[in-house]
């Protein structure tokens, strides 16, 4: 295994305004490359980085989802970010970031899970065969192994191989414990949108069009009461809208960071 840390730095040096990006399960600060060069974010200082434990970095001995939103608290601290980006299982890290209290600034959710019976089919069953002695590891070793295939459908041509290279490098056995702990957190709230309206946080939660994680017509309807949440659509765009639509994505980021008199 490697460094706790894998960082990415980009934009003003002097910005008035630093947003802290967090990578989704599996990915590393490589999928937010496209969003951190878009014009849209150039007046931003921007640091991306990949949650400990994914991408060969170490992971640490407790990997609940609260402490993972303790972790990347201290590290929005320490890094100056007043704002916070999060991507899939890094915008749940994010939501429980505010929900905690650990962080006070606007949040833009990419493609975030509320409850369990949103998130995708395939890693429902990966996680339930994870914990079959015998079965559990053989898994998700070859889930790791085929994942390169099977998600360049998903990703802009020029980007596919890299992109695809990074989750397929990622330790089964450290991707097992992690989301295992993530199915934890997700069974602890039948939804997790009270969560993020009862932060009391700026937050937008976007999605692509055709996102294959799920949401309720009671969680649609939650998130349209809070006065603070504001829902967004991104066309033409699935799971994965921040490499497949990183204009878009990056312009709501810029909307976000600056919306707010914090």
């Amino acid at each position: 295994m490697g460094e706790r840390w894998e960082v990415r730095r980009a934009g003003a040096t002097n910005a008035p305004h630093r947003v802290l990006m967090i990578p989704g399960g599996l990915c590393t600060t490589e999928f937010y490359a496209d969003v951190m060069a878009e014009p849209a974010v150039a007046g931003l200082g921007m640091v991306a980085a990949t949650q400990p434990g994914f991408g060969r970095t170490e992971a640490p001995e407790d990997v609940s989802m609260e402490h993972y939103a303790r972790l990347m608290a201290d590290f929005a601290a320490d890094a100056g970010c007043d704002a916070v980006v999060g991507h899939s299982l890094g915008a749940n890290v994010a939501l429980e970031m505010a929900a905690q209290g650990l962080f006070k600034g606007p949040l833009v959710l990419l493609s975030p899970t509320f409850s369990r019976g949103d998130e995708a089919r395939f890693l429902t069953v990966l996680n339930a065969l994870g914990r079959v002695p015998g079965i559990g590891a053989a898994a998700w070793t070859a889930m790791i192994a085929l994942l390169p295939r099977s998600v360049k459908r998903e990703m802009p041509p020029h980007r596919a191989e890299a992109l695809a290279a990074v989750m397929g490098g990622n330790d089964p056995a450290v991707c097992r414990r992690i989301v295992r702990g993530y199915y934890a957190y997700l069974d602890r709230y039948p939804s997790l949108v009270p969560r993020l309206c009862g932060s009391g946080v700026p937050a937008w939660v976007v999605r692509g069009d055709r996102d294959g994680i799920g949401l309720t017509a009671e969680e649609r309807q939650g998130l349209g009461a809070c006065p603070r949440v504001r829902m967004v659509t991104v066309p033409d765009a699935g799971h994965l809208l921040l490499v497949e639509q990183p204009a878009a994505v990056a312009e709501i980021i810029a909307e976000a960071a600056t919306a707010s008199v914090r």
